[in-house]
């Protein structure tokens, strides 16, 4: 805070977007990012700078579904709508993603509730807002809707039948906090059956104390944000009733002459409102209480003579205040007060369980740890005392957030447990309470020394949902983006689902109970590891067990757990191939063995025919010279024909060998894919070639005069002349 009566800028902490606002606009930004056509149902947000932007970027604003154009995806914005319009969409197939806050979301589904018990439900806030259409489209027919306490007060004249009836009373997320508390305690004067559910969102009501404890402290407050936005309406009026207020949607509409009588000067902003118009505010203010400071320092100087003794004081202070004036991010935080419960001799984690227990019982506000002393288990809660009139339970649904967790099997009679007051009933005189919610303060910490430390952490996938997976661990579900949950982009996400995975955590808030790992992180570190230890022990003929990681037309890339080593196309079979999908696919697990590798580049060259399985091998093992085999014919040329003996293994019936007598050539005799007998006359083991004769094994042989054979080195450029043929 500026000192002698220097001119200051203060914003509030909370100013600028809630995490329901930037979710929705970011939902936009990220659709067009993947190239897709968006349209929203109504503007994105109640902010014209941001919703001009977007139209910039081709956004289409649709007033009723029907608009939305072909092709394009429609984005529900975070007010949500009503139930029946999820229906049409479904009905026209008009591909939508909804963004609507999940504080809305919670609304209605307490109205939705009370809809199929067939309970009334009273709303606090404006009818005509978008959020009020939304939730009224889910509460059915019983609805009734007030702005304020007057309102209320004639709804109860007019609806007598409320006063003992059973009914649900919610309110606006931004509704004013104040006001709701006020129109709380007069329905609970009069109605004996109501149940509450207090739905202002936590951004909201924090956005509002530091508003109204920031205003008390100003000469002016400047309210940034949509003049059709409902949450920074309320902040003007809070502001209002402490001093001047200004409402702007830019710092174009400040006014200098008025701005600069006013020297504490307090900044605040709506939920809708982009960080860099309330930064441009904040600038525009520095700059005009700068001329203004610069005025007055010479005005005064001008006026009277400064003695000698006080110039270097007024040396000092100019640069202090000036300083103060260009920084004001050193000045942009107000703390709220608030009331805190008292503070005992001895810490919660010293005392024993019984001292704390002892202590608890006078210690009775709302959201604050207790203990309670169990004193039964039933399907349906765990009763317990807390020290007061008021009796305890546990509802099972705030036991623990494990979904396998069984109160009944764990909790017994006499047990003192960790819980925070959630609700209190006096009429019923009863006092709700948590048990999972007091474990997730101690989860939060966890997380936070978990991000400080880069901790491995391990969870089960729950669900896979647009942009990531959510893994569940130890009660707090995480968030994986997309980009953090594979080894590679590639990778598909389903195939994580169920899996238990291990994860450091990239990201914290805990005000918005938030939490973003990477599973790649780990994944990372643990392929790191594998590439060390596999440099250290490989040597050519090691045997390994690979995944085949991807295909090219000269071979197969294999994952050896760390490194990738390749199976060229040429050692994945002993027959000729012409891809490597005919003998693998990637996916499949298989063994290979290492022919070669080179540390320092890193590259292995892998194989995976097997020596066993050679096919010349198998023929040597099994054939002989003058073995008679049943061979088929598969090729012919001028100077014979080939026939295949086994897989992988061809023999040559040399033009002479055919027939008893000449021939013009072999198709005389033969055809392809004919099955003869012949006999092997020669083995050649080092060229690996084999000769075969049909004409020995001719009986009643009539003398005829040979065919001259061609000379071996003819027949060998003919043989390659035909494989390279084929």
């Amino acid at each position: 805070m500026l000192q002698n009566n220097h001119r200051y800028v203060q914003v509030a902490k909370t100013a600028g977007f809630c995490f329901g606002v930037n979710r929705a606009v970011q939902t936009v930004y990220s659709l067009l990012e993947q190239g897709k056509q968006v349209a929203t149902l109504g503007p994105i947000i109640h902010n014209q700078q941001v919703v001009n932007e977007l139209k910039e970027k081709g956004v289409v604003i649709c007033s009723d579904i029907a608009d939305s154009p072909k092709d394009s995806m429609l984005v529900i914005r975070s007010h949500g709508v009503p139930k029946c319009i999820y229906h049409d969409l479904r009905a026209r197939e008009i591909p939508f993603t909804d963004a609507t806050c999940p504080f809305v979301e919670k609304i209605h589904r307490i109205v939705s509730d009370a809809a199929e018990k067939d309970l009334p439900v009273l709303i606090a806030g404006d009818p005509k807002h978008p959020e009020i259409l939304g939730i009224t489209g889910f509460a059915g027919e019983k609805v009734y809707c007030y702005q304020t306490s007057e309102e209320l007060q004639k709804l109860l004249e007019t609806h007598t039948f409320l006063h003992n009836s059973p009914f649900v009373s919610v309110c606006q997320t931004t509704f004013d906090k104040n006001l709701w508390e006020n129109c709380e305690k007069i329905l609970k004067k009069v109605c004996t059956n109501a149940v509450f559910f207090d739905t202002i969102c936590d951004a909201t009501s924090k956005r509002q104390q530091e508003a109204e404890a920031l205003a008390k402290e100003s000469d002016l407050m400047i309210v940034i944000g949509g003049r059709h936005s409902s949450n920074t309406v309320k902040l003007y009026s809070i502001c209002q009733r402490y001093c001047p207020t200004l409402h702007i949607e830019t710092a174009n509409e400040l006014d200098l002459n008025y701005v600069s009588r006013f020297r504490r000067i307090g900044v605040t902003a709506g939920a809708s409102t982009p960080s860099g118009i309330i930064k441009e505010v904040q600038q525009t203010m520095s700059e005009i209480i700068d001329k203004v400071e610069t005025t007055e320092a010479n005005a005064s100087i001008n006026e009277q003579e400064i003695p000698a003794t006080q110039e270097s004081e007024v040396a000092q202070e100019m640069p202090a205040a000036a300083e103060e004036i260009t920084q004001p991010e050193a000045e942009s935080t107000v703390d709220v007060a608030h009331e805190e419960p008292p503070v005992p001799e001895k810490s919660f984690d010293e005392m024993t369980d019984m001292e704390a227990f002892e202590y608890s019982l006078s210690q009775m506000n709302s959201d604050q740890r207790v203990k309670g002393y169990v004193l039964a288990v039933t399907p349906t809660e765990i009763q317990v005392d807390i020290g007061r009139k008021h009796a305890g339970f546990v509802p099972m649904s705030e036991y623990s957030y494990d979904a396998d967790a069984d109160a009944m099997k764990e909790v017994q009679v006499g047990d003192i447990l960790d819980l925070i007051v959630m609700r209190t009933n006096d009429q019923e005189g009863t006092v709700m309470l948590s048990k999972k919610r007091f474990d997730s303060t101690k989860i939060w910490d966890n997380l936070l020394e978990a991000q400080e430390n880069e901790t491995i952490l391990e969870g089960k996938v729950q669900e896979v949902i647009k942009g990531g997976v959510l893994v569940m661990s130890k009660g707090v579900r995480v968030f994986i983006p997309a980009s953090q949950a594979t080894a590679s982009r590639g990778d598909a996400l389903e195939d994580l689902l169920h899996t238990t995975v291990q994860f450091r955590i990239l990201e914290v808030n805990r005000a918005r109970r938030r939490a973003v790992g990477s599973i790649r992180s780990v994944l990372r570190d643990q392929r790191k590891e594998q590439e060390a230890a596999f440099w250290n022990d490989i040597e050519e003929g090691k045997v390994y067990t690979g995944k085949v990681k991807s295909l090219t037309s000269y071979g197969a890339f294999v994952d050896l757990g760390g490194v990738d080593g390749m199976v060229h196309i040429s050692e994945l079979s002993w027959k000729r191939i012409k891809n490597p999908s005919e003998v693998v696919s990637v996916g499949d697990v298989i063994e290979v063995f290492v022919k070669s590798f080179d540390a320092e580049k890193k590259k292995v060259s892998l194989g995976y025919k097997k020596a066993e399985d050679n096919p010349w091998a198998i023929f040597t093992r099994d054939y002989k010279v003058d073995d008679v085999v049943n061979v088929k014919i598969v090729s012919m040329t001028t100077y014979g024909a080939f026939a295949n003996i086994i897989d992988g293994v061809d023999g040559l019936i040399h033009i002479s060998q055919i027939a008893n007598s000449r021939i013009a050539k072999p198709q005389d005799v033969l055809e392809i894919g004919q099955q003869v007998d012949a006999k092997i006359t020669q083995i050649d083991d080092e060229k690996k070639r084999i000769s075969l004769s049909i004409r020995v094994l001719l009986d009643d042989e009539p003398a005829v005069e040979e065919a001259e054979e061609a000379p071996a080195e003819e027949v060998v450029a003919q043989e390659a002349t035909e494989e390279a043929a084929e």
